[in-house]
């Protein structure tokens, strides 16, 4: 048997991490700036991180929800600290697509109406519902095809309104930050706007964190840059660094009932115990700080830079939208100067590094970027 091959693939094969740093099974060495997606928030293989999830595997891997994990509960109350939302219940699943799944099922059965509002380049997931949710027709075969989801443009206040008050909507869906897309940030006032309407007509907010998330923006998440809260928020990449996890925090005006939503992998032991051991070294090393801090310095050196139409972002999810000369220079970052970076389009340069990514790791980027666009 062979792989249904529906990636492409660089020929590289790390087998090796150490917090920004990759080794490939034949020794070379690289900077990641991508981190897996974003996957990556506290560095490849951290000490307490490796040595949490070794220490629990000694005792027990996994166990199903039809017992008690105390694990899971110890992570609710971390993470409604950490985000400061200390009174939302926390429903834990294995993916961000799967979150987003069961936000959507969670909204339509708290209002009883099935339609979703969603924005135009959004993206959402590869499930059957988020990837309804998600704007773009070629990973959508027709079994996904559905008249539940609408689109309407970001920061386009007028659409979502005559949308909404037809009445027939249980959530608008909106990211915290637009990633696939190539880094587009819904602006504060809208995000507001959002809040106030969703309350006017009688439809939940959700937050897709799942890559905005975790800090990575300069704060818990990207949405409360606005000073809003939302109804549900949902959270995967950066949760587990690596671990799959996924999250859904959810207002205590939604009300649980037994067997509404349900999993088999997700919360167990090792998937909690990652998460905790994520929290830790956020906590401990003031890693949100440090994604505020090494965004100011990323957007100082290569905001005006001459290889870009646009700089976008905020903290260490930024996007670089590159001039039509410039064009294949993700290429030559990695294959010349060893960097992984990633990419929305040919023409989008994005970069998603670990949390703990230091200046100096950061000016050595900016040189090699300066000597591949002299």
């Amino acid at each position: 048997m062979n792989l249904f091959e529906v990636y492409k693939l660089w020929d590289i094969e790390p087998v090796k991490g150490l917090d920004t740093t990759l080794w490939d099974k034949n020794g070379v060495e690289y900077t990641d700036l991508y981190g897996g997606h974003a996957v990556i928030s506290i560095g490849h293989s951290h000490p307490h991180y490796v040595k949490m999830l070794s220490e629990q595997l000694t005792r027990l891997g996994f166990y199903s929800n039809a017992v008690q994990n105390s694990l899971q509960q110890d992570l609710a109350e971390r993470l409604g600290r950490v985000s400061h939302y200390e009174d939302y219940k926390l429903f834990l699943c294995n993916s961000g697509a799967e979150a987003n799944e069961n936000a959507m099922k969670l909204a339509s059965f708290a209002s009883g109406k099935a339609k979703i509002l969603a924005f135009k380049k959004a993206f959402h997931g590869r499930t059957s519902g988020a990837v309804s949710a998600t704007d773009n027709p070629k990973i959508q075969a027709p079994f996904n095809k559905t008249d539940h989801i609408s689109f309407v443009a970001l920061n386009d206040e007028a659409a979502v309104e005559r949308e909404l008050a037809s009445g027939e909507y249980a959530a608008v869906l909106i990211e915290g930050i637009q990633g696939v897309a190539g880094i587009y940030e819904p602006s504060e006032s809208f995000l507001k706007s959002l809040r106030a309407l969703c309350d006017r007509y009688g439809a939940y907010l959700i937050l897709d964190e799942i890559q905005s998330g975790y800090g990575r923006s300069g704060l818990f998440f990207a949405h409360q840059h606005a000073g809003i809260e939302a109804d549900i928020i949902t959270t995967a990449k950066g949760m587990g660094n690596g671990f799959p996890i996924g999250g859904v925090l959810i207002s205590p005006k939604l009300k649980a009932e037994y067997g509404m939503l349900g999993t088999t992998f997700g919360g167990n032991h090792l998937a909690c115990t990652a998460a905790l051991a994520v929290i830790d070294v956020i906590e401990n090393e003031h890693l949100v700080e440090n994604a505020a801090r090494m965004g100011e310095y990323f957007k100082k050196e290569l905001g005006e830079d001459k290889a870009l139409v646009e700089y976008r972002g905020k903290g260490l999810m930024i996007g670089m939208q590159l001039k039509e000369e410039y064009i294949g220079l993700r290429d030559k970052l990695l294959f010349e100067k060893h960097f992984f970076t990633g990419a929305a389009g040919a023409g989008v340069i994005r970069l998603l590094p670990s949390l703990t990514v230091s200046q100096e790791t950061a000016a050595a980027f900016v040189k090699a970027w300066r000597e591949l666009t002299v």
